[in-house]
């Protein structure tokens, strides 16, 4: 079968670019070896986000059945999922369901396995085999939780986010190896689900990616909702409920009935035959030019090549949902050859921790490292009426300036920081200075007001 563009993966970077590569006159094939909405919809960001609303009614000291809270999740997940399905049947666009992996570089082939339903007889799975010539393709595999090679981590208390999200029953003691996004965000929710959450990090602070002021502010604030943490501890091994690590020179253990391995995030890159296609890629991912995510290839005169792209977190670029969709959005503008003002390096993003932190731009080490000139301003939620009616008055704001009062970036601790680093994300892509913004007229009472504020 012969079509304009074939897409390897339906989570937001596939769907989202067979939708709109659609409405523009593509024929689309996406073939989706798993569930359709791919990991964030169904193991990852909605799913957590689900978790992270019951969390905070439970801090309130509302009563909370955490079987209705799993049972709530799996709805909202299903619902969504159904309407990606939904989605994938419009016009232009063959939804297909099985594995894809290349033959050569312009054929990729689908092999999908039939199973009997419930209601069905037994009988044997059957295989069918499809093979589809593109001249576009898109490869959006996305990634899975990255297992490091230390002894024990696969034993039968260690989980994935994945399994986490569907357990049965708050553990009395939760153990997570790793204070990136996804280890943050469950230490957040399983303290206010009422676990002994323990954190361990190899590295010296919590979240490295964030401004170090806002990582350490969100460490000190889970401290004090009971969360312990050992930073700077190299997980050494896990033995049963028993975590083994070294700190300091010196050997700890923590013992604990569940233990979530977030170790980071690996691409999705195996069996899919990229050799064939003369594509480029290590263990970080996929190689791609970063203006239009079109692959490096080993071979790249060959004549009857497809052009071949990569987005989302298989590129290994910008692991986020909402980048993978942009992603997918400039490439098949690059098909179209059709010019977009996507600013890929203005690319906001939140942890959904209690309070929420969020940034966009450069951190102030950052700033410092590369030399760059820049003014600081800081803001603080006290001040603001409505921070004080939420009782939500500890937050803290850090947003950068240039020499000439462009805003850079900006660092939030808070209620509704994602809300706020939106705001000034819009205005960064408008090149916006922050006198300007001050001249912004902002709702009163909201906690937006905080922004032109800031001194």
């Amino acid at each position: 079968m012969k079509t304009d563009l074939f897409i390897l993966g339906s989570g937001p970077g596939g769907y989202r670019a067979a939708e709109y590569a659609a409405k523009n006159g593509l024929k689309v094939v996406i073939a989706e070896s798993a569930q359709a909405g791919g990991t964030c919809l169904n193991y990852g960001c909605i799913p957590t986000k689900a978790f992270c609303h019951d969390a905070e009614l439970a801090e309130l000291g509302l009563p909370v059945d955490f079987a209705k809270v799993v049972e709530r999740k799996q709805q909202i997940v299903e619902q969504l999922r159904s309407g990606v399905e939904t989605l994938m049947q419009m016009p232009g666009i063959t939804f297909v369901h099985g594995h894809a992996h290349f033959i050569d570089n312009n054929t990729v082939e689908v092999v999908s396995t039939s199973r009997p339903s419930e209601s069905e007889e037994w009988r044997e799975p059957e295989t069918t085999v499809q093979q589809f010539k593109a001249d576009n393709i898109i490869i959006a595999t996305g990634s899975r939780t990255k297992i490091l090679p230390i002894p024990g981590i696969t034993g039968p208390h260690c989980v994935t986010s994945t399994e986490l999200l569907d357990i049965q029953e708050v553990p009395k003691r939760l153990c997570i190896i790793g204070a990136g996004v996804i280890g943050m965000e469950f230490a957040s929710v399983f303290a206010s689900f009422g676990s002994e959450v323990t954190v361990v990090e190899y590295l010296k602070e919590c979240l490295p990616a964030l401004d170090g002021d806002i990582a350490k502010r969100l460490r000190k604030q889970l401290e004090k909702r009971g969360v312990k943490f050992y930073l700077g501890a190299g997980v050494k091994q896990v033995d049963g409920q028993k975590v083994t690590f070294e700190r300091k020179g010196k050997e700890e253990q923590v013992e604990a009935d569940v233990i979530l391995v977030a170790t980071g995030r690996t691409p999705n890159i195996e069996n899919l035959n990229l050799d064939k296609a003369g594509i480029v890629y290590d263990r970080s991912g996929i190689k791609v030019n970063p203006d239009t995510f079109e692959v490096e290839k080993n071979n790249p005169t060959t004549s009857n090549s497809s052009r071949i792209f990569a987005i989302g977190d298989v590129n290994g670029r910008q692991l986020l949902a909402h980048a993978a969709t942009m992603q997918g959005f400039r490439t098949v503008n690059t098909i179209l050859n059709r010019r977009d003002n996507i600013r890929f390096d203005i690319m906001p993003a939140a942890v959904f921790t209690n309070p929420v932190a969020a940034s966009v731009g450069p951190t102030e080490d950052m700033l410092k490292t590369e030399g760059c000139e820049y003014t600081c301003h800081k803001g603080y939620y006290r001040a603001n009426g409505k921070a004080l009616a939420i009782n939500a008055t500890d937050g803290f704001v850090k947003l950068f300036t240039d020499a000439d009062d462009r805003m850079i970036g900006c660092h939030i601790l808070g209620a509704h920081a994602a809300d706020l680093v939106q705001e000034i994300s819009a205005l960064m892509n408008c090149d916006t200075k922050l006198s300007r913004l001050r001249d912004i007229v902002h709702i009163h009472p909201t906690l937006s007001e905080i922004l032109p504020e800031i001194s």
